[in-house]
């Protein structure tokens, strides 16, 4: 499982550890990464996503999962998500069609 979160792309950045001396010695910087289970209210059902903790402030800052992906652009968001965001779309279609 790779250390990217699934809803903002964010992944490992690479960098310096300077010592005392000034000596720089490569290393890597890891997302802050967590396990949740996030709600859909239009399709009705929960998915776990691997996301970081900034991406779940962003997530319940636009209000929840769906208005989340539906603002979201398709590019920066993983495999597993896109799917969700166009059955979602898809979904909330079907329903605009219906009414």
């Amino acid at each position: 499982m790779s250390r990217r979160c699934e809803l903002s792309g964010v992944n490992r950045q690479i960098g310096h550890k300077v010592s005392h001396s000034n000596i720089k010695t490569k290393r890597e910087f890891q997302p802050n990464l967590v396990d949740v289970t996030l709600n859909s209210d239009a399709l009705g059902r929960a998915f776990k996503l691997r996301i970081t903790a900034a991406a779940l402030r962003s997530v319940d800052h636009r209000g929840g999962l769906d208005a989340f992906l539906l603002k979201a652009s398709e590019d920066e968001l993983s495999p597993r998500a896109a799917k969700i965001r166009r059955d979602l779309k898809k979904k909330l279609g079907e329903a605009a069609a219906a009414a």
